[in-house]
């Protein structure tokens, strides 16, 4: 029960910010689910072993955020914005890269460190940043809905016809049969609903979007299982009741994002 109400509440909470909020406001949540999901895999880095200067770090991540809303819409309007993409990686890259060799104490973790530094600003900053960059309501939400009905779609076809395990070595949970229902349910929902809110795309297309969309979010999630399995946790936070923390939430989306944002402003 408290996993389905903590759902609801969050896919409301969803809905509200996408369709009726206004794009300062949507902006703003997508700062702070970035600066939560950050907090999270700064966890995991410490319990992997590789600290990360978290204040210059995070720092990053939120800029990386404004860095692809470059231009953004608000109601009918263009917004540009103060901080360009490059300029934000680059900085990123030499200060970073420049804490770690001021703190490296001569062990074999160099590289780790400032991977591990650098890496939050395009896991997180950039898909985030991706989902404020698309600017119509309705392509967001359609994205949105395709991974929810697909994750839900796996999660039940799993339970009901789950025999073989799509990925024992990182998710004991996640099966083949559960996955092919993901794709049958997220493809079906992007090309129905997307006769409406991307009807320019033809609906083979769209089906073809849809299926790409569902292998993203799959190969998302069990990427954020592999370095939660790496740092030994089995949640990113419990934050959020029975769904465990905001990366747990948005595993998917972060590699659906930026291939589904390419899609929508070059077609």
């Amino acid at each position: 029960m408290t996993r389905v109400l903590s759902g609801a509440i969050l896919v409301a909470l969803a809905v509200a910010v996408v369709w009726l909020a206004p794009a300062w406001l949507l902006f703003l949540a997508a700062e702070t689910i970035a600066a939560l999901a950050f907090v999270e895999y700064a966890r995991l880095a410490d319990a992997c072993q590789l600290p990360i200067p978290k204040i210059v770090s995070g720092a990053a991540t939120m800029l990386g955020v404004v860095g692809v809303t470059s231009t953004r819409w608000a109601d009918d309007q263009i917004v540009g914005t103060a901080v360009a993409l490059d300029a934000v990686l680059m900085s990123a890259f030499v200060v970073i890269g420049a804490m770690t060799l001021a703190a490296w104490q001569g062990g074999r973790d160099a590289l780790g460190r400032a991977a591990a530094a650098m890496f939050p600003v395009l896991y997180l900053g950039l898909p985030i940043g991706a989902l404020v960059a698309i600017r119509s309501r309705e392509a967001l939400f359609l994205l949105m809905l395709t991974v929810m009905v697909s994750d839900t779609a796996q999660f039940y076809a799993g339970r009901a016809f789950g025999r073989r395990l799509l990925a024992p070595a990182i998710s004991p949970k996640k099966t083949v049969e559960g996955a092919m229902g993901g794709f049958v349910f997220g493809a079906a929902i992007m090309t129905i609903a997307g006769a409406w809110w991307l009807p320019a795309i033809p609906a083979a297309l769209r089906a073809l979007i849809g299926a790409g969309v569902v292998a993203l979010g799959i190969a998302g999630d069990l990427f954020e299982s592999m370095l939660k399995r790496s740092a030994g946790v089995k949640d990113s936070s419990g934050l959020i009741p029975g769904h465990g923390g905001v990366l747990d939430r948005i595993d998917a989306l972060l590699f659906a994002a930026p291939v589904y944002y390419l899609v929508v402003k070059y077609l």
